[in-house]
């Protein structure tokens, strides 16, 4: 089926926001050391570079807007200024409320979509990843918040921890899920070689935004306020929460179980070492064997 628009555009505009996931992803002690270096407005103004893949498309796809234009302008500046005065006035990095303040509506804005009409239809991700990107900028290269674990130089022990917490949930969630009329199971795959670059695009599409922001972020957070326990329950229960309005229009309730079940051992996975990499090795292996075998 042909696209609605010209492919270009959307994929220069792809490989420049993968450039700074990957960056941080693959050399992030650099990242920072180099951000660092920078003079201080320098610095809090460079993630306005971020409006460059929205203006690819844009101007690419003849969909310009003035008022998308200001917002991804402005917003990334804002989040990395936000998060120099919570590093300025917490420098022992207990967890401020302005991290809080700056994490509400990072994750209203993919959960409610606000941004999708910036994007065309196809293209909402893009969207996911701009934010992706500006958080990990304000967090990591401004913030220098510790103990996030956004490191993709993955290792065996975080394939067997991601994969030991696949297997600690999957007895669960079947059941579970087949109870509740959420699962259904097929009796076949219809096309098993789409498996693995299902599982990778689930890794760096959805499992790698949804756990640098729940584990890395919040859990990373609220664990310095409330403690290790607390803060797993609490943050799986929100990630949880954050699937109510998926595939369907109503409150998904069945889907906020699961997921909040889920939660657990992604949380689980991701404080075992302090490694997002772990956390969605789980998320990716669940979300693709939902999709193959019991969707």
């Amino acid at each position: 089926m042909p696209l609605p628009f010209p492919v270009v555009p959307p994929a220069i505009a792809l490989v420049l926001l993968l450039v700074p996931l990957f960056a941080f992803a693959f050399a992030g002690e650099r990242c920072v050391r180099a951000a660092q270096s920078l003079p201080t407005a320098l610095r809090l103004a460079l993630p306005a570079v971020l409006a460059i893949p929205w203006l690819v498309v844009a101007i690419g796809l003849h969909d310009f807007a003035v008022r998308w234009l200001l917002f991804y302008l402005f917003a990334p500046v804002i989040i990395a200024t936000l998060e120099w005065l919570a590093a300025t006035l917490d420098p022992d990095q207990h967890g401020h409320l302005i991290d809080f303040f700056v994490l509400i509506p990072l994750g209203l804005a993919v959960d409610l979509r606000w941004l999708e009409p910036a994007w065309p239809h196809k293209l909402a991700l893009f969207g996911k990843l701009t934010l992706l990107d500006a958080g990990l900028y304000a967090f990591l290269a401004v913030r220098c918040l510790s103990g996030v674990g956004f490191d993709l130089r993955l290792r065996g022990r975080d394939w067997r921890i991601g994969l030991r917490e696949f297997a600690f949930y999957l007895p669960l969630a079947i059941p579970l899920g087949l109870a509740l009329g959420f699962l259904h199971l097929h009796h076949r795959i219809d096309h098993p070689w789409l498996i693995l670059p299902a599982w990778i695009a689930t890794f760096v599409g959805v499992a790698l935004p949804e756990e640098v922001f729940f584990r890395g972020w919040i859990q990373n957070l609220l664990e310095r306020r409330i403690g290790r326990i607390a803060s797993l329950i609490l943050t799986a229960c929100l990630f949880g929460l954050s699937h109510f309005n998926k595939r369907t229009l109503s409150f998904n309730w069945r889907y906020v179980v699961l997921a909040a079940l889920a939660g657990i051992f992604y949380g689980r996975a991701w404080r075992q070492d302090r490694r997002v990499g772990a956390s969605a090795i789980t998320h990716a292996t669940v979300d693709t064997i939902w999709g193959a075998l019991l969707r």
